[in-house]
């Protein structure tokens, strides 16, 4: 289990700021392979092999989209990720695994692929909805709950997204230029070490206790040039707390 665990954060989380907390990324830094690559790829492979209906769904409108998302990562990780080997037919990851890449399964490829969760929101009538995902590591969400719905449903359980914040994650959503993507990341403490917790824990996590694992989201919006889906991706990192904080409520945008 110690695998999963990253030794830092890759950003100050004394610098977080109030939802939604976003700032500009340069594309060529979106997706991270870190030190527990290894080990929390092969936790998405075990996740993928014997609980994919908990991890992966897809809407029939989010088919072309997800397609378009498969291509851009590979054309992303040959250009960019240091470590990867792309081929027509397969990629090789940094941890030295071949990956087949499958056209006929984007999201399950993807998910063999990169350490990230991804997940396409796509504008259907006045708010982006949920359309497809692979979402190995949920933090106290289930994707069958979400998938399919927009934002202000996806969020109702957050007690700090409130209609001002709704608006302003959709403006935010409508906004994001195609080679322009955006970023945040949240702060959450969390008693289990787990990466796949889709329970919801309640506003603070179990009561009475102490939180010893801090667990962070790196969380990226990015536009498809051809489809205009966006892409919400996550990366997780979780980290053994020297001493245990009490827990925080979840800030995530999706």
């Amino acid at each position: 289990m110690t695998g999963i665990f990253q030794t830092a954060l890759p950003y100050d989380v004394a610098a977080q700021r109030p939802l939604p907390g976003i700032a500009p990324l340069a594309e060529e830094t979106w997706l991270l392979a870190d030190e527990a690559f290894a080990a929390q790829m092969a936790e998405r492979t075990r996740l993928l092999a014997h609980r994919r209906a908990e991890v992966v769904a897809m809407r029939p409108e989010g088919r072309a989209a997800a397609d378009e998302l498969l291509q851009f990562v590979l054309d992303w990780l040959a250009a960019h990720g240091a470590g990867y080997r792309v081929s027509e037919g397969s990629v090789i990851r940094p941890d030295g695994v071949s990956v087949p890449v499958n056209r006929d399964d984007p999201l399950g490829t993807l998910g063999h692929l990169v350490q990230e969760d991804l997940c396409l929101m796509q504008k259907l009538g006045d708010e982006h909805v949920l359309t497809a995902a692979v979402l190995c590591f949920p933090a106290s969400w289930r994707l069958a709950d979400k998938i399919g719905r927009p934002l202000t449903a996806i969020h109702t359980p957050v007690a700090a997204y409130d209609a001002d914040i709704a608006r302003r994650v959709q403006r935010l959503f409508d906004g994001v230029r195609v080679g322009r993507p955006l970023w945040r990341f949240n702060v959450l403490g969390y008693a289990l070490p787990d990466l796949h917790q889709p329970g919801r824990l309640g506003p603070t996590g179990p009561a009475g206790g102490a939180f010893p694992y801090l667990r962070s989201e790196r969380q990226c919006v990015l536009r498809l040039p051809r489809t205009g889906a966006c892409v919400f991706s996550i990366h997780t990192f979780v980290l053994r707390q020297a001493q245990p904080a009490a827990g925080t409520a979840s800030r995530s945008m999706v």
